[in-house]
């Protein structure tokens, strides 16, 4: 097998980007793989990439969509999700 064929086993691109290539469960197959990366028999596993673009707009919606929500919500609807969330985390029961 050429190291060209190798390569072209590493990736996949698809419509979401380059997509890793998953180390195998069995531990001697992911010792042996990580050892053929070591001494260059096998290509690296691409770094994921991110489009900056989505990144972008991911931002710009995150930042704004919690504020949004408490701003449409009735005051008696925060306080309960409050409440619920604090027996939640504190270990009330609910009532």
């Amino acid at each position: 097998m050429s190291k060209a064929d190798k390569t072209e086993r590493v990736t996949e691109v698809t419509l979401r980007g380059p997509q890793r290539r998953k180390t195998p469960r069995d531990g001697n197959q992911r010792a042996k793989l990580i050892a053929d990366m070591v001494y260059g028999e096998a290509e690296p596993m691409p770094e994921p990439t991110k489009d900056p673009e989505r990144v972008e707009r991911g931002k710009k919606g995150g930042a704004k969509g919690g504020k949004l929500r408490a701003e449409r919500l009735s005051p008696e609807r925060r306080s309960e999700i409050a409440r619920k969330a604090a027996d939640a985390r504190w270990g009330n029961k609910p009532e």
